[in-house]
């Protein structure tokens, strides 16, 4: 009996210090707040209004890392608000089998490349997901950032263009000055080392 008691206690405990969370966690997004995802046609009607830079997500329906990179990295508020505030944003499914125009080309599925030959031209050929693709206003100089990007990669990189960094300073000199300010919601309850 003593044992079960104590069981209960400890559970207790632990369940009010999840509860009461780290300081430091980001908090979740509110209900609504999500990155505003744009169709192909949304974007060019939005770039034509203002022009802005292009952040999109090249996945696949099948990709296991897309879909812990939606759930995780894509759901944390810093990116949110980040990528919403200094982007344009599209999620693009690089397997979509129906024929679109983007930029006055037609683009189509690619049996032959398994992919749609948008996601093969901005990926430059190299079809690994998910993929980030980063373009300037007006679709030039599109950068592919292929992998899985955590919330402080992602911080690393969407900071680098979209504060145009990118125009003054080489990556390797960025990355090592870089000093990562978002949370993920997983590290935010992690105890410091030691502890």
């Amino acid at each position: 009996m003593k044992r079960i008691i104590l069981l209960a206690a400890a559970l207790l405990t632990l369940g009010a210090n999840a509860m009461a969370g780290n300081k430091n966690a980001p908090e979740p997004p509110k209900e609504g707040q999500h990155i505003n995802w744009l169709s192909i046609d949304d974007l060019q009607v939005a770039m034509k209004a203002k022009p802005k830079k292009v952040y999109m997500d090249m996945y696949t329906d099948w990709c296991g890392w897309c879909k812990k990179m939606e759930a995780s990295t894509f759901t944390n508020p810093d990116v949110i608000k980040y990528m919403n505030d200094n982007f344009y944003c599209v999620r693009f499914n690089a397997e979509r089998k129906d024929t679109f125009r983007f930029m006055g080309t037609a683009y189509y599925f690619d049996p032959a490349k398994k992919a749609n030959t948008l996601a093969v031209s901005l990926m430059k050929g190299s079809m690994t997901y998910p993929t980030s693709i980063i373009m300037e206003e007006r679709y030039q100089n599109p950068q592919p950032i292929p992998g899985y990007q955590d919330v402080k990669t992602m911080e690393l990189i969407l900071k680098y263009f979209g504060d145009n960094i990118y125009k003054s300073k080489q990556w390797p000199d960025y990355q090592k000055e870089f000093k990562p300010t978002w949370i993920a919601a997983d590290e935010a309850n992690t105890p410091p080392p030691g502890h």
